[in-house]
């Protein structure tokens, strides 16, 4: 039996409260090198979007907190695109000469910038980039499993879920 075959009962176990988060850790971190990049981005996609888990800006928000700056910047930069100008005047304005808006307006965010960004901040622009195109759950599903370790900051319960999606498959 695979892996992927015993992720079902670790995934029930879990459920009924039977496996511990360090349980769904660990089986995450042996699945994340074994399945291929877009079987993991799958699996955080429908985590992503999934009524059982965090907000998606959340979610976002919290992975930003925990990445590198190259990490940041790289998330930062595909959400902008989306938005377009527009991301500036979504939290009020340029925020003043040196402020966030100037860090957004138009030109690709540095990882020294994305630094700069709160969380916070993030989590509203991730919001509106999904009420604008909500493939952006998507793109950001495949920047994220491009970076499997960082995933656990999602949780127990969402890593739960994407591995019950990904045995499934």
């Amino acid at each position: 039996m695979s892996l992927l075959d015993d992720l079902g009962g670790l995934m029930n176990q879990y459920a009924a409260g039977n496996a511990t988060s360090d349980d769904v850790h660990s089986a995450y971190d042996r699945v994340a090198q074994d399945v291929p990049q877009s079987t993991l981005a799958d699996g955080i996609s429908h985590a992503f979007r999934s009524d059982q888990t965090p907000a998606f800006e959340q979610m976002v928000g919290t992975l930003f907190k925990q990445s590198s700056p190259d990490q940041k910047a790289g998330m930062l930069n595909q959400i902008l695109a989306v938005l377009g100008p527009s991301a500036a005047s979504m939290l009020g304005g340029s925020g003043g000469r040196g402020g966030i808006g100037d860090l957004l307006s138009g030109r690709a965010v540095s990882p020294q910038q994305a630094q700069e960004i709160p969380p916070q901040t993030v989590e509203v622009l991730a919001q509106q980039a999904a009420k604008k195109d909500p493939t952006i759950m998507d793109q950001a599903a495949s920047f994220y499993a491009q970076h499997p370790t960082l995933v656990k900051a999602i949780g127990a319960g969402a890593l739960a879920l994407l591995l019950s999606k990904m045995s499934r498959r």
